[in-house]
């Protein structure tokens, strides 16, 4: 298949295929006799792989490392110790939204929601020094 059908198959733009072949997410495909690339179904599941591990917050490093240890290059508990220091991550993102919310909520609740900008709650907190 070419490039613009396995980006249809994969819903991945095609640039964003090439850039991933230059990442060497992607293996580098061999060409047609008039210089198009050629991609396998290997190719459409790799690419799958990728879009789902994205999904997943995933950086491409991270993902190319979950790609070699799921070739060859490794083992289950290797898949398992990288998905459980992504989650540890997910985890402390979320730890730290929910401050951020928590802070906002008592922002949002002390503003009047009117009078003077100077005497705005959440202006003071936003400008004060720590």
């Amino acid at each position: 298949m070419n490039i613009g059908q396995l980006s249809r198959q994969t819903q991945v733009p095609i640039d964003t295929i090439r850039y991933y072949e230059r990442q060497r997410l992607l293996p580098e495909p061999p060409r047609s006799p008039g210089g198009y690339r050629r991609y396998a179904d290997d190719d459409v599941a790799r690419l799958n792989f990728i879009r789902r591990a994205k999904t997943l917050g995933f950086t491409l490093e991270e993902i190319g490392e979950l790609l070699a240890i799921s070739h060859g290059r490794g083992d289950v508990a290797a898949i398992k110790q990288a998905a459980s220091r992504k989650l540890e991550q997910v985890q402390q993102r979320m730890d730290e939204l929910a401050r951020v919310r928590d802070a906002l909520e008592v922002m949002v609740e002390a503003c009047p929601g009117h009078g003077a900008l100077r005497d705005c709650p959440i202006v003071s907190a936003l400008t004060r020094d720590s």
